[in-house]
């Protein structure tokens, strides 16, 4: 996917349970999550890019182009590897942030752009503080544990997005 994103130009970076495995404890997830930058003349080419990959797969252009009006998400499914590939379209600053910050990892012999540990901290405080998922906090406590971060980006950020007192309760919880 990450091959895909790079020859069309579309700027990406991978979140979710796959970044978790990279910064904290490897764990299983149902998905792909990618924050892509995609610009309404970039839509054909992606579609055509992801039909190459199998004559299976799923991918609807009309979806695409909702997400792309609601800044929203769209799916690619390849039903013979059980790959499922969440889309998120850029929303907001701190997405714009997300994707400036990558950082590239390799995977299977090739640079992959993840989201730094910092920002995948402050979208897990997001996530919790919209369903209430003990996993996030779990998610957040294994990055904490393994990986290096700049503390002091990460409470500058929870201030902005409203997280700071999910954040400090994580933290008063973990010392």
């Amino acid at each position: 996917m990450a091959k895909i994103l790079d020859k069309l130009e579309i700027p990406y970076v991978i979140t979710g349970g796959m970044a978790v495995s990279v910064w904290g404890r490897p764990r299983s997830t149902m998905d792909i999550d990618i924050i892509v930058k995609l610009e309404p003349k970039n839509v054909q080419m992606l579609i055509k890019e992801l039909l190459n990959i199998d004559k299976d797969v799923y991918v609807s252009e009309d979806a695409i182009k909702e997400a792309l009006e609601r800044k929203g998400e769209f799916n690619f499914i390849d039903p013979n590897t059980q790959l499922k590939v969440d889309f998120w379209i850029v929303k907001n600053i701190f997405n714009q942030q997300e994707i400036q910050r990558a950082v590239p990892q390799e995977f299977e012999g090739y640079h992959v752009q993840f989201v730094s540990p910092e920002d995948l901290i402050l979208s897990k405080l997001l996530w919790h503080q919209e369903s209430y998922s003990t996993k996030q906090l779990d998610d957040i406590k294994s990055v904490l544990a393994i990986s290096k971060v700049d503390m002091e980006y990460i409470k500058n950020w929870a201030e902005k997005q409203d997280t700071i007192e999910i954040l400090n309760t994580l933290l008063s919880e973990i010392k």
